[in-house]
């Protein structure tokens, strides 16, 4: 592919440098047009410096872009997309609002233009043409499989038992993948994750718990002679007045595979966001792993935000990964500064490329498993995309007590650090475990959407020594099953007939109209015993809500990405009206953005046809 650094790309007064919500950098706006003028949505933008790439952006539907706070200096934009020739052009940003900027892209020359990653460097994408295809780039990732729950006959398993999920990674990486114009791998998509990325309109609290439960019940979606049950548990919201001090340990990798730009450089300019939130009650440290592990920052009051900055200016990546090493430092430096009733916190910042000292998963997870007793939990930022160990960083997160979040654009940052950082940092319930008994006078099948990773035995609900998640100020757990009917068919398997003993039966509390008892166990943050809270549901169904439509239009959505063999008549049409139809309150804007990553999901589709 050609670089034609004046063809058809001119600057016109369009695009903005308008000044960053922190006022230290600037927010590069602008729009991608093709020659005729219409907008090209999918454009990838490269900001780049010293040859580096520093930031990237996609263009939307509009065709418009933004790169937020962009500190002064010589840059060089790249705007890329396939079918097109690469676009170039120098700019010098300045604190103040200069010239903007429009790129116009000119249709390719080439017979066929080639496929290219925009992780590649420039030169990589100058192909002559034609030529045979290139093989593909050296991948990494790990996913864990996800074997999907399939349906389960209510008289032969009356109980379903899981663990809650608060985590929100698997709805950040997707949203890359597509960003990125490609479909995510099946395991990237944890439909409960999806679901779980939004909050719903549920109450609070009920009397002496930190949640409430809400149940609804409507007609399935995907299969009209399916019902659609709703189990949702909301935490008590904290105002920001509220938060305790909080004691954080910033463990951040520094290895060689964190240099790009959506690594190191995203999470350091995550911190400076965090930065300015901090409060004098507060305290920071900042250990660093690589080859050796290191204190590049005491526990710090957060007073002292400038000697905290400077700490993260200094960063940079190099060297292998031992993280067992960082691990063990960063949870030493959490409890030597521990506030009692605060929060204690180690944030775990990694592609996951553990590769030097204690390697494998195993390993790793016992050493979480026995550092959380402390009362030091551990939440994981997951960053980076073609050596993302998101199975790895699951499973840490899930035995430190914490959560697992994926990074994919500073907004991400931000809205997991800053906008909902009551429910990342602070526990309210931990070892949260649902269990539903099923009613199979009207229940004759049923199967969880979801939480594949998160299934527990019948037995661990009552197990106070069984780990289970955990849920923060704010947070919001949603699960949703697919319910047959009685005389419905099921999907499941067949087993002969019992000899030595006769099947269950319904008892006569099967006649009461409950379609279903939702029993919730957790503990106090610093408890060892759990409570027990219930709610009966009875059988009545009703027109879809704002939150089981919204609900079901992502649960849709994750299963068309999975091509799962349950979707039904899902499609994305029907998920893309369920979100518009059902969208109801949307402050932040991540519902509309939802529809437009199903609209973009349809046409990747089709492509791939």
């Amino acid at each position: 592919m050609r670089l034609r650094r004046s063809l058809v790309v001119y600057l016109l007064l369009v695009c903005t440098l308008a000044l960053g919500a922190r006022g230290t950098g600037v927010s590069v706006r602008g729009v991608v047009v093709d020659s005729s003028g219409r907008p090209l949505r999918g454009a990838t933008i490269l900001l780049q410096a010293a040859g580096q790439t520093v930031a990237k952006a996609i263009s939307g539907a509009d065709g418009t872009f933004t790169i937020p706070d962009v500190l002064p200096g010589p840059y060089i934009l790249r705007v890329l997309r396939e079918g097109y020739d690469v676009a170039e052009v120098r700019v010098s940003i300045q604190p103040v609002a200069p010239a903007p900027l429009r790129f116009a892209l000119s249709a390719s020359t080439q017979a066929k233009s080639p496929a290219f990653s925009v992780a590649e460097p420039p030169d990589a994408m100058r192909m002559a043409a034609p030529t045979p295809a290139a093989p593909p780039e050296f991948n990494t990732a790990a996913y864990a499989h996800v074997d999907e729950n399939g349906f389960r006959r209510a008289t032969d398993a009356p109980l379903s038992t899981f663990s809650i999920d608060v985590d929100t990674a698997s709805y950040a990486n997707v949203r890359r993948f597509l960003n990125d114009h490609t479909m995510p791998p099946a395991d990237a998509v944890r439909v409960e994750e999806l679901i779980n990325y939004f909050h719903f309109a549920y109450p609070d609290s009920i009397e002496h718990a930190p949640f409430g439960i809400t149940t609804e019940i409507a007609r399935c979606p995907w299969n009209e002679k399916h019902t659609l049950a709703l189990v949702g548990l909301q935490a008590h919201r904290l105002p920001d007045a509220k938060v305790p001090p909080r004691n954080l340990v910033f463990l951040l990798d520094v290895s060689g595979s964190m240099q790009p730009w959506n690594r190191l450089p995203l999470v350091k300019s995550a911190m400076r966001m965090l930065v300015q939130t901090l409060r004098s009650e507060d305290r920071v440290a900042i250990v660093v792993y690589a080859g050796a592990s290191g204190l590049a920052l005491p526990s710090t009051p957060g007073s002292q935000r400038e000697r905290i900055e400077n700490a993260i200016e200094r960063l940079e990546a190099g060297g292998s990964t031992n993280g067992a090493a960082g691990i063990r430092l960063a949870y030493d430096t959490a409890q030597q500064h521990f506030i009692r009733g605060g929060i204690n916190r180690v944030i775990l910042a990694t592609d996951g490329d553990f590769n030097v000292g204690v390697t494998s998963e195993g390993e790793l997870v016992r050493l979480i498993e026995e550092r959380r007793q402390s009362g030091v939990f551990l939440s994981v930022l997951g960053v980076g995309d073609d050596n993302l160990k998101d199975s790895t960083m699951e499973q840490l997160a899930d035995k430190g007590n914490g959560n697992y979040s994926y990074l994919d654009t500073i907004g991400e940052a931000r809205r997991v650090l800053i906008a909902e950082a009551g429910a990342t940092l602070v526990t309210v319930a931990k070892d949260v475990k649902i269990q539903i008994e099923f009613n199979p006078a009207v229940v004759g099948g049923y199967r969880l959407v979801g939480y594949e990773d998160r299934l527990l035995r019948s037995e661990d609900f009552n197990d106070d020594r069984k780990d289970a998640g955990e849920m923060g100020a704010g947070h919001s757990v949603t699960a949703l099953y697919e319910i047959v009917p009685p005389g419905e068919p099921i999907e499941t398997g067949s087993v002969d007939p019992l000899k030595y003993q006769q099947p269950p039966r319904a008892t006569d509390g099967g006649t009461t109209g409950e379609i279903m008892t939702v029993k919730v166990r957790y503990k106090d943050p610093s408890a060892d015993t759990s409570r027990l809270i219930s709610a009966a549901v009875r059988n009545e169904s009703s027109p879809l809500t704002p939150n089981l439509g919204f609900a079901a239009s992502v649960a849709e959505f994750g299963m068309l990405l999975r091509e799962s063999p349950f979707k039904g008549d899902s499609s994305w049409d029907e998920a893309e009206r369920l979100a518009r139809t059902y969208r109801g309150e949307d402050p932040d804007g991540y519902r509309a953005e939802f529809a437009r990553l199903v609209d973009l999901a349809s046409g990747l589709s089709h492509q791939q046809r």
